[in-house]
């Protein structure tokens, strides 16, 4: 009997059609809506990549500055060119924070 859980990176790389290995850290979030995000920041590269199931897993990059909140649109909150909504948005600054010393020069 073998209690090794399977890895969690070739589930969510297959989830979200993108390339994630076990050297990324990787983040999986779930919306009220049942909408799925998945996060991956690898070790050496200055932006990690997000897929969202609403947007068709199109991937974009985010880093640390990538979240914008638009006063005049009622706070609408974007990242790159993806609309998410203010419990994506925390879920999203975490794994930011959370792998920040993943990125060069951003120990």
């Amino acid at each position: 009997m073998n209690d090794t859980p399977p890895a969690i990176e070739p589930l969510l790389a297959r989830l979200c059609g993108g390339e994630i290995t076990g050297e990324d850290y990787v983040g999986y979030f779930m919306n009220e809506h049942g909408e799925e995000l998945v996060f991956a920041q690898r070790p050496g590269e200055k932006t990690a990549r997000l897929w969202h199931s609403d947007v068709d897993w199109q991937m974009c990059r985010v880093g640390d500055h990538s979240i914008r909140v638009d006063g005049e649109l009622e706070g609408m909150i974007t990242v790159d060119n993806l609309i998410i909504n203010r419990t994506e948005m925390t879920w999203l600054s975490s794994c930011l924070a959370a792998s920040r010393h993943l990125r060069p020069g951003r120990a």
